[in-house]
């Protein structure tokens, strides 16, 4: 029945496990805008291709610019026939004694005046250009030059006198001329060129010229036309949310081989993707707000934050499968693969010893500068000068570094919701100067100083045995604070002689000691240590025996008619390398401590008889200590404790000269 259960259970959070990625990897893909577009080449022109040939997949035209456009239909204009249409108007007579005026105005009208054109609808101005002047069904052609214009009236007489005095003899037929200037505007071509399929358009190695620039931008266009007549945007979202579960496959491959332990705690795997989630929506959003600003983003915070809950590789691979889902998904995807792989491996080596605030602000630095150095290099590759540098891209680097510092609060928020910690909160649970310490440094002068001593040895057999050495020094160091409660009770504590086991009877001895690991963990909770330190209180002892008082329980029952459970420990036995470590020096170093004659011979002696006892009992069954292990650590215990608890010479007595 516990196979089946234990085996259901094991389903279970497979299948959470699958769901919550399936979930993240929709997620992402519903986040993000979706619109069609062709394949897009990455070249500059003046500089090298630097992709393969590039050839063209069918017939496309390439379009004229939009400055060859201009000046086409501009001189279409200015070559344009205009109709006119003599209109019949009331002279206007000059003032009395105006006689030159007069005699102006009769020769303008006699020429004919013409009404003034707009240039920019229908073209300038030009004395060479074709006039028609249409009296009834029938034109007469002319040049602009046979009639008088404003243009001419405007060098003899001012504005004013113009506006009130000469009225145009011919009027712009503008229907007519329009339907004239459609027909010129119509038969212009807009495309420079006809590219025919399989032609080459540059090849690898050659400079990308502005000839060529317009024909790999014309194939562009064509392509996104294509594109965008076919475009499914279902498809498009199935196509990505494919290519991020298979990305989220692959990662959990990977945990599955080489990092179990993560994907064994739902925790865990919850943190990864809630991280991946949270920079994915910013990218997102920033695709939609400013897509060139996407680097903005501050997507260094994964792999600095599984750095410093997890190690660096598995850091690496969860921080190469976000950079691979996001890249589907922005604009540049090979710029941004480049940019983010890069920084985000040199991210986790500067994070690789993170212990103090001041080595974030070193971080961001070296962000910054990686961003910075890449972008450089990039564009002196093809540039080859520094006048194309863009300050404003710098500026998004900085600004990327600066945001990489909301890691360090993402890692105390972490650690409250996924009841994780960091190697930034051992840090500052190891200092002996915080309230819980200073409290069992006044309560219990004797369980600090024997806490302190097995937190040193603990910390380099861990080191010595490949664990987590800090993690068990400040397990160690806590791992008696139940005593704070009841200090007289235990021997290392008792200065005065006095023994209050010598009032109690056996029972209630063996529960005033095996309840310093309950009281340990009321206080813990008080003080607000994490859970991984928890361990080491409820396991220092296992499910082991109060040996004294049991023993002497004993001998007043040897039936063993008596409470038995009232004398044992209430556990768990030990489960990882750090506890059992923990557990075996915390035996050794008081068990040493006791001895009267600290000989090489007893020393050894005795640490023999306390590691085989705990294999005897069981205690180690749970930890995964091998053999070679034990063995290591007998040894490694026997050299500390002798180096310890040595006999010291005795110095001999110097009179002094009154003695003498």
């Amino acid at each position: 029945m516990g196979k089946i259960l234990s085996g259901t259970v094991r389903r279970l959070s497979l299948i959470y496990r699958i769901l919550a990625m399936i979930v993240t990897s929709l997620l992402i893909v519903l986040m993000f805008p979706h619109e069609g577009g062709g394949e897009h080449y990455d070249y500059k022109v003046g500089a090298p291709w630097r992709g393969a040939d590039l050839s063209a997949p069918f017939d496309f035209a390439v379009l004229k610019s939009a400055e060859d456009v201009k000046a086409e239909e501009a001189r279409e204009r200015g070559e344009a026939i205009l109709y006119y249409k003599k209109v019949s108007i009331d002279g206007t007579k000059a003032e009395a004694g105006d006689r030159w005026l007069k005699q102006l105005m009769d020769s303008v009208h006699r020429v004919g005046y013409l009404e003034s054109l707009d240039a920019e609808e229908w073209g300038p101005e030009n004395e060479a250009r074709r006039v028609v002047v249409l009296e009834g069904n029938v034109g007469h052609e002319y040049r602009m030059g046979d009639f008088v214009t404003r243009a001419k009236l405007e060098s003899r007489l001012p504005e004013q006198t113009i506006d009130s005095l000469f009225k145009p003899d011919y009027v712009l037929d503008r229907g007519r001329t329009a339907l004239e200037l459609e027909s010129r505007l119509s038969q212009l071509s807009y495309t420079s060129e006809l590219v025919m399929a399989g032609e080459r358009i540059v090849g690898k190695g050659e400079v990308v010229t502005e000839e060529k620039g317009r024909r790999i931008a014309a194939l562009e266009a064509e392509e996104d036309r294509r594109f965008a007549e076919g475009f499914n945007v279902w498809g498009q979202m199935a196509g990505q949310l494919l290519l991020a579960m298979i990305s989220f496959v692959a990662l959990y491959m990977f945990l599955l081989n080489t990092r179990h332990r993560i994907l064994e705690d739902n925790r865990r795997v919850l943190m990864v993707l809630v991280t991946v989630l949270m920079v994915s929506a910013m990218e997102a959003m920033m695709v939609r707000m400013a897509p060139e600003w996407v680097l903005l983003v501050p997507l260094c915070v994964v792999p600095i934050l599984m750095r410093v809950f997890f190690d660096m590789r598995a850091a690496l691979y969860i921080h190469l499968t976000t950079v691979i889902v996001l890249a589907n998904l922005v604009p540049n995807s090979f710029e941004f693969i480049f940019y983010q792989l890069v920084t985000g491996m040199m991210s986790i080596i500067a994070v690789r010893n993170l212990e103090k605030r001041a080595q974030f602000f070193v971080l961001a630095a070296v962000i910054f500068v990686s961003y910075s150095l890449i972008y450089t290099a990039g564009v002196l590759s093809q540039d080859t000068n520094f006048d194309s540098l863009q300050l404003e891209r710098y500026l998004i680097f900085f600004l990327n570094a600066v945001l990489t510092l909301l890691a360090y609060p993402l890692i105390y928020l972490f650690e409250r919701m996924f009841g994780m910690t960091t190697a930034l909160t051992l840090m500052e649970l190891s200092s002996t100067n915080n309230e819980a310490m200073r409290m069992l440094s006044r309560r219990a002068p004797g369980t600090f100083q024997h806490s302190v001593q097995v937190a040193n040895i603990a910390e380099d057999l861990v080191s010595e045995l490949g664990g987590d050495a800090l993690l068990a020094r400040v397990g160690a160091l806590y791992h008696d604070i139940g005593k704070i409660r009841n200090p007289i009770y235990f021997t290392e504590n008792q200065t005065s002689g006095f023994n209050p086991h010598d009032e109690l009877d056996n029972e209630e001895s063996a529960r005033m000691i095996t309840s310093h690991v309950t009281e340990g963990l009321k206080l813990a909770r008080k003080y607000h240590l994490p859970s991984e330190v928890q361990d080491f209180i409820r396991t220092h002892h296992g499910t082991t025996m109060t040996g004294y008082f049991y023993a002497k329980e004993l001998e007043k029952h040897p039936d063993g008619d008596f409470d038995i459970s009232a004398f044992r420990y209430p556990g768990p036995r030990p489960y990882s390398r750090e506890t059992a470590v923990v557990m075996i020096v915390d035996t050794v170093e008081a068990a040493c401590r006791s001895l009267k004659n600290h000989t090489k011979e007893s020393t050894d002696a005795m640490i023999d008889k306390l590691i085989d006892g705990k294999i005897a009992a069981g205690q180690l069954d749970n930890c995964p200590l091998s053999y070679g292990d034990i063995a290591r650590v007998r040894k490694i215990l026997k050299e500390k404790m002798m180096s310890i608890y040595h006999v010291r010479v005795e110095y001999p007595k110097v009179k002094g000269k009154d003695e003498k």
